[in-house]
């Protein structure tokens, strides 16, 4: 999947098609002040929306709670379409299952995951970090 930020050039729906072109799958990312209205027109060409929960640039930041929210709404416009809702930003053992109750199924953990300097502690991080997501999908009706 190659994934580009919908901010980053003024023909979104050109550069899905050249990336559908080249045999590839297209996903598009969308910064935490992006309305979710500028993915509509070109659903049909997505298999993977990339919501930012934090403001690109570094890690460490803050999970910003309004994405949730948004989460929702761009569920809501995939509908049954099989494209993927990932999440990228300040998830953690907390915000996990928020959105993955919201809507979500594809996670980027960083910061959280890197805590404690440890294979250890890696390997407890993505533990909790997986526990809380899937005690989400366990609740899901199949």
């Amino acid at each position: 999947i190659i994934t580009v930020h919908a901010e980053a050039g003024p023909h979104l729906d050109r550069s899905l098609q050249a990336i559908r072109s080249l045999g590839k799958k297209a996903g598009v990312s969308l910064n935490p002040s992006t309305p979710e209205s500028v993915i509509e027109y070109v659903l049909d060409r997505l298999d993977l929306v990339l919501l930012m929960t934090v403001n690109p640039g570094f890690g460490g930041q803050a999970f910003i709670p309004a994405v949730i929210d948004k989460v929702r709404r761009v569920k809501a416009l995939v509908g049954q379409r099989p494209i993927d809702i990932e999440i990228d930003g300040g998830v953690t053992p907390e915000t996990a299952p928020l959105v993955t109750a919201a809507g979500a199924n594809v996670l980027v953990a960083g910061s959280a995951v890197f805590k404690g300097g440890t294979a250890d502690a890696y390997r407890t991080n993505i533990a909790a970090i997986r526990h809380a997501a899937d005690r989400v999908a366990a609740r899901e009706p199949a």
